[in-house]
């Protein structure tokens, strides 16, 4: 196909100009073909170069002209990709920006969301609160990376376990450690949530998680874009979307270190339910946290401290 092609950087004899009217016309007959204003500008953006505010002065300007990093024809063919088969446009050109990263991104690995960055805040603030970052942490369900290279990013001097249960997983976020200079800070490790941590059990002093937590119901009525795309093994989890949870608020108190952090994300409506899992498991200071919409999508709790 075409549009893979076009995964990754495109190389420097790509670069074309072409005038600000020349792409608002082709912007305009695009957009009668169907799909997101706000996909294709996104596209725009990452692909060629154009940013929001350029695309806006070009409306009072369209006479100026502008260098596109990749052609309009091969723009267009990812789009009707795009349009034709429902498959998310990360996948398509390979990259997904999030937080200061720009992470690689293929079929078999979640796409990560902007709502997730806030687990890396509530990390953080954690950090700041204890007065030092944590020398020991772990990502449960690594995904892409994303997480775990934040705080990889946020903590140098710490040393961080990345855990996923999928090797195309675990591919794509060791590709995007060694983008980024992490392989020596970070380490890999294939299995299920807590079981290849068993080494380092009762010592991790934070760990994060953006698990599966989508009811199966729930997950069926998903746009095609999502539903027949992205992993479901990274979106469903049981009937009603908690068995990760249960999985890890059960083995949290082990394996964290005395006074360890936990940080997940959860659906919008399973605050409830996922704040009792934790304070079934028998850990402490269990509370919610608001997404960016308003909407409890985290949980946080400490393991107890040592008397």
């Amino acid at each position: 196909m075409a549009a893979t092609l076009l995964r990754g950087h495109p190389s420097p004899t790509q670069v074309m100009r072409i005038s600000g009217q020349t792409l608002l016309d082709w912007r305009r007959r695009l957009l009668q073909q169907g799909g997101r204003a706000s996909n294709l500008d996104w596209l725009l953006d990452l692909q060629a170069g154009v940013d929001w505010q350029t695309l806006q002065q070009l409306r009072l300007s369209p006479q100026r002209e502008l260098e596109l990093r990749t052609p309009l024809l091969q723009l267009e063919a990812i789009w009707q990709q795009h349009l034709r088969h429902e498959e998310p446009l990360q996948y398509l050109v390979g990259r997904c920006p999030w937080r200061d990263l720009e992470l690689m991104v293929a079929p078999g690995v979640l796409i990560p969301r902007q709502e997730t960055e806030l687990l890396v805040e509530f990390a953080q603030e954690l950090g700041e609160a204890s007065g030092q970052g944590p020398r020991l942490w772990a990502d449960l369900g690594t995904g892409s990376g994303c997480l775990a290279l934040a705080l990889a990013r946020t903590w140098p001097d710490s040393r961080g376990l990345a855990v996923d249960c999928s090797q195309e997983a675990l591919r794509q976020a060791a590709a995007n450690s060694a983008r980024y200079d992490l392989e020596q800070q970070l380490q890999l490790l294939h299995g299920s949530w807590w079981e290849p941590l068993h080494p380092w059990w009762g010592q991790l002093e934070l760990v994060v998680s953006n698990p599966p937590y989508i009811p199966q119901n729930v997950w069926e009525q998903l746009e095609p874009l999502v539903r027949d795309h992205e992993p479901a093994l990274a979106l469903r989890s049981g009937t009603d979307g908690l068995d990760a949870v249960r999985a890890i608020a059960s083995g949290a108190p082990a394996a964290l270190a005395p006074g360890g952090w936990l940080l997940l994300e959860h659906h919008h409506d399973q605050s409830e339910a996922a704040l009792q899992l934790l304070s079934a498991a028998g850990l402490e200071a269990v509370q919610a946290r608001h997404d960016l919409e308003g909407q409890r999508r985290f949980a946080i709790a400490r393991a107890p401290q040592i008397p």
